[in-house]
């Protein structure tokens, strides 16, 4: 596979890792939008947000648990966005669902 992303996770390319377990990885935007600005995806491959299905859903359920748990120990309690793109018609230019956390106030909006 030539995912961006899959290969993130097989540690074949390096990343600014904010959080690692088993079902997710979330690390640094390499351009960010906002003083806070980092990606959380699954590592099982979803390609985007159009492929969520009742046997796959609950890795977004896990997903915005993750987010919950380091927006508090990131200091983002007094709020930070949560944005997916879902085709390229939206921006999204990595075929590997995942979900961009922006806080500390954006620098830009739209960003891109």
């Amino acid at each position: 596979m030539d995912c961006l992303f899959c290969k993130i996770i097989a540690g074949e390319i390096p990343s600014n890792k904010v959080y690692e377990d088993e079902r997710v990885l979330a690390f640094y935007d390499i351009d960010p939008k906002a003083p806070v600005h980092f990606l959380v995806i699954p590592k099982k491959h979803i390609a985007s947000a159009s492929e969520i299905t009742a046997q796959n859903s609950g890795e977004v359920a896990y997903i915005f648990e993750v987010i919950a748990k380091l927006a508090k120990e990131l200091g983002l309690e007094s709020g930070y966005r949560v944005v997916t793109n879902v085709g390229e018609d939206a921006g999204q230019t990595v075929k590997h669902m995942h979900f961009h956390v922006l806080g500390k106030r954006l620098l830009s909006w739209p960003p891109g």
